[in-house]
């Protein structure tokens, strides 16, 4: 990084703010995608495609959230509730993808012991797949908590991913900030004039 007086710092990290653009499509972008204007000018509206601490840590906890909820189209509720809570789209609904085909099983099992455990139910020996099958029989069996533990474990794992979002948001932000104070001091030390 070289700033605008020639001196040439050395590049640390880069902020989770430049990182998360590299990865999420602008809106501009996005306008140049013609199947999306169906859904008229709300889509464009810049605090679903703005990163900062805020959009970023409210995406993680709406996407953490709605990948423990076990309903067909997730991604469609994550991107209703992240223009509900005017948080990050792309990044509200890219999380909702830790629950996928090979992770499901283990994350729902464990959410269902998590509801078991909450309303002092034995854990019955349960193998989930998705057919219409195990839907309308081994689910009426552990309704009750494996629900119960859906929701739990998304609230946790949201609030979590929100907090430690927010927390490392603030750290970097923090610790950039003592860095150019630093470089700042050094460079009056050595240009008094």
């Amino acid at each position: 990084m070289t700033p605008g007086n020639g001196t040439s710092y050395p590049t640390i990290a880069r902020m989770p703010k430049k990182t998360l653009k590299s990865i999420v499509p602008s809106p501009a972008r996005m306008q140049r995608i013609k199947s999306l204007r169906v859904l008229g000018n709300w889509i464009y509206a810049t605090n679903l495609w703005h990163i900062n601490r805020y959009s970023a840590s409210m995406a993680f906890f709406v996407g953490l959230f709605v990948a423990f909820m076990p309903i067909p189209g997730q991604m469609i509720l994550a991107a209703l509730l992240a223009v509900l809570f005017s948080c990050n789209l792309p990044l509200s609904v890219g999380l909702v993808w830790i629950t996928n085909p090979v992770t499901m099983p283990a994350i729902f099992y464990m959410a269902y012991k998590v509801g078991a455990m909450l309303i002092d139910v034995p854990v019955k020996d349960v193998e989930f797949e998705l057919s219409f099958y195990w839907l309308t029989h081994s689910l009426l069996a552990i309704w009750k908590p494996f629900l119960l533990g859906c929701l739990v474990s998304g609230l946790f794992f949201g609030s979590l991913g929100y907090f430690v979002l927010s927390m490392l948001w603030r750290w970097r932000v923090a610790h950039h900030w003592h860095q150019r104070k630093r470089r700042r001091a050094a460079r009056e030390l050595n240009d008094p004039g």
